[in-house]
């Protein structure tokens, strides 16, 4: 009877679940982004409570510290999109009308206006796009902090709910995906943001010392690129080089790949990466990359997160199924010689 009834509660749990998805759907972005948040900040809301502080006020502290991070994720993306977006379609417009082109005798001239255009239609598109979103990014922010506020003030009604459900002896399963959604958590929010801001004051200096006209909004550019796996920055350092050449700075294109490459993109991943090694989650870089750009494509902005929690799940998963299986086998082979 106990068994069907977590049975009938399991099942209920993913039905309502999946209607609740479908009734918040236009803030399921939110909501995801408020409960992994949560679940990374849990330990400074525990640390709080342990020196002392009410539940309530170390909550409503964690919350701060949630909206503040949020708020400093966001508004220098947005605030290079809408306010420096001159200065960005003035660094398009550096661009030739045509390149030549030369190899082996063989000369080909590429008309750059159409793709000039076509990169400041996107600015300007951009730009247009965040200035009327800006209401709705409001109350999306606010519904996120009361969400991580109540996630923070509750923390284990999901788990008792989980643990209610799944029989006794199998509660090793979402204790060890607990884990691994932790792990992967904060690799995502702590080492990456920790190298984005390694990143932003190292772009500062460089390309300040290179004379690029911009360097704070290159410098934030370059930040919000670590989080893109695998290419990071060195995606703007190779297209700041290849502009260079285009004008005719061939010298300033050689240093800003030899020093962007270097400092810029490499020395972040190889001092931060190394010294929160040990709070990185158990997955490659490539299938990282794989959840990330899936993620992107198929639920949005929100698969930045989403994307390698599913992936670096998927891998705990075959990893406790491979254990399961290579320990059924002495016990098979046992009870083969007992026969």
């Amino acid at each position: 009877m106990l068994l069907n009834r977590r049975r009938l509660l399991g099942t209920l749990l993913v039905a309502v679940a999946a209607l609740a998805a479908v009734v918040l759907a236009e803030v399921l972005r939110t909501v995801v982004f408020a409960v992994t948040v949560a679940y990374v900040l849990y330990p400074v809301r525990s640390r709080l409570v342990g020196r002392g502080l009410s539940r309530r006020i170390a909550c409503a502290v964690t919350t701060v510290v949630a909206f503040a991070a949020a708020v400093l994720l966001v508004v220098p993306l947005l605030y290079v999109l809408y306010r420096r977006r001159a200065e960005l379609i003035g660094i398009i417009r550096r661009i030739p009308d045509a390149v030549p082109i030369s190899a082996g005798g063989f000369e080909l001239t590429v008309d750059m206006v159409p793709y000039v255009a076509a990169a400041e239609a996107w600015v300007r598109q951009a730009a247009l796009a965040v200035a009327a979103a800006a209401p709705r990014l409001v109350l999306e922010l606010v519904v996120f902090t009361f969400l991580v506020y109540g996630i923070l003030y509750r923390p284990g009604a999901v788990g008792a709910a989980v643990f209610g459900v799944v029989p006794a002896e199998y509660h090793d399963i979402p204790t060890r995906l607990h884990e691994r959604t932790r792990e992967t958590l904060y690799s995502i929010y702590v080492l990456q943001a920790a190298t984005a801001a390694a990143t932003f004051v190292l772009a500062v200096a460089v390309f300040a010392l290179l004379g690029y006209g911009s360097p704070v909004l290159l410098a934030v550019i370059a930040g919000a690129l670590q989080f893109v796996p695998v290419v990071g920055p060195s995606v703007l350092v190779v297209t700041l080089g290849a502009g260079d050449i285009l004008i005719g700075e061939t010298t300033r294109a050689v240093l800003v790949l030899a020093f962007g490459l270097g400092v810029v993109s490499f020395v972040p991943d190889a001092v931060i990466r190394t010294q929160l090694a040990g709070w990185t989650g158990k997955i490659s870089p490539g299938l990282y990359f794989v959840g990330f750009v899936g993620g992107i494509l198929t639920v949005g902005a929100v698969g930045i997160i989403v994307g390698p929690v599913v992936v670096s799940l998927l891998l705990e998963l075959v990893e406790m199924l491979s254990e399961h299986e290579g320990s059924s086998e002495p016990v098979e082979a046992a009870t083969d010689q007992s026969r």
